[in-house]
């Protein structure tokens, strides 16, 4: 069955994140546009990665979607019910359905707090306080991330584990409500190399075990196609391309979309003396964005005229294949 088969677990619709900038504590500066007018559909069981570079408003989205972050505008629909409208109460409800994997192991597990105590506290707040089923929760949960046998983990710090082991121990804190949707944050950057696969891999084996939605933001195109069924690309608060995992991998449209591509290592010292062009300048302001494509002043297939002044339109060249870019207007499928 095709993924976009499935029934639909979240609908983002023109959503955007404005952040107000203060001149002195006083005067107003204008807005931050960390996310501007994005729509997608995420579908139950789907894994979907969201690239870019830094700055271009990944962990603010992820942030915006567990109601961290309250929209300017739009809508966040999650099983048809606009989670910017519901009561505080059906707000915490909304939140035990979705867990947050955070980038930095470090910083995200309390360092006075034992395991024991970490994995407890989600289910304390949502009103699971039988000491049989919490214990059975812990356990699974540990079990299930590979940090076994629980009762070796439990008493101890986050000082005591490794990086590898403290993700681990986020992500089973992440999975211990049973959640429908998980957003994980550049899971792995914090991690050596070694660890990195074995955390993917264990991701992807909870999505495929538990039907379970991730949203997985990186920077790391290396590890996209290992992982996620889509990608979608974003550049200064946008979303400029998004397509199946392996259709934008090989074919990517958007110039931006080609040169992160390029950007990717490579272990072949024969492609290591190949030059590589890469887009001039930096990414714009989200203070004072670009009019019309925000990656025209980059752009080395500007069309004169148009770029600078129109906002592109989503089109779809390929099938399941959208992109924003004025170099498609021509093609139809």
């Amino acid at each position: 069955m095709n993924v976009t088969d499935k029934e639909v677990l979240l609908s983002v619709r023109a959503l955007s994140t404005w952040f107000e900038l203060r001149r002195w504590g006083f005067g107003r500066a204008g807005h931050i546009r960390a996310v501007d007018n994005l729509s997608f559909d995420l579908f139950r069981g789907e894994a979907v990665a969201v690239v870019g570079e830094s700055g271009c408003g990944k962990s603010t989205l992820a942030r915006t979607l567990l109601g961290l972050h309250k929209p300017n505008g739009g809508e966040i629909l999650f099983n048809g019910e606009n989670i910017s409208l519901i009561s505080r109460k059906r707000l915490q409800r909304f939140r035990s359905q979705v867990g947050y994997v955070q980038q930095d192991p470090y910083g995200a597990l309390a360092p006075f707090l034992r395991v024991q105590q970490i994995l407890q506290e989600p289910l304390i707040i949502n009103g699971i306080n039988n000491k049989c089923e919490s214990k059975v929760r812990i356990d699974d949960a540990l079990n299930a991330v590979k940090l076994s046998p629980p009762e070796a983990i439990l008493p101890k710090f986050p000082h005591m584990l490794s990086g590898g082991q403290q993700q681990r121990v986020v992500i089973a804190r992440a999975m211990i409500l049973h959640p429908k949707l998980l957003v994980a944050d550049e899971p792995v950057s914090m991690l050596d190399a070694s660890v990195r696969v074995e955390t993917l891999q264990l991701l992807k084996q909870l999505q495929q075990k538990n039907d379970l939605s991730i949203i997985y933001v990186t920077h790391d195109l290396a590890t996209v196609r290992y992982f996620s069924q889509r990608v979608f690309v974003m550049y200064a608060g946008e979303i400029i391309e998004k397509a199946e995992v392996d259709s934008l991998l090989d074919s990517p449209f958007h110039p931006y979309s080609k040169a992160l591509m390029a950007a990717i290592p490579d272990p072949d010292p024969v492609n290591a003396r190949t030059f590589r062009e890469v887009p001039p300048g930096e990414p714009p302001s989200l203070l004072n964005p670009p009019s019309g494509c925000r990656f025209h002043p980059r752009c080395s297939f500007l069309i004169r005229g148009l770029c600078e002044h129109q906002k592109p339109p989503e089109f779809e060249p390929h099938p399941g294949h959208f992109v924003n870019c004025w170099l498609f207007k021509d093609i139809r499928i």
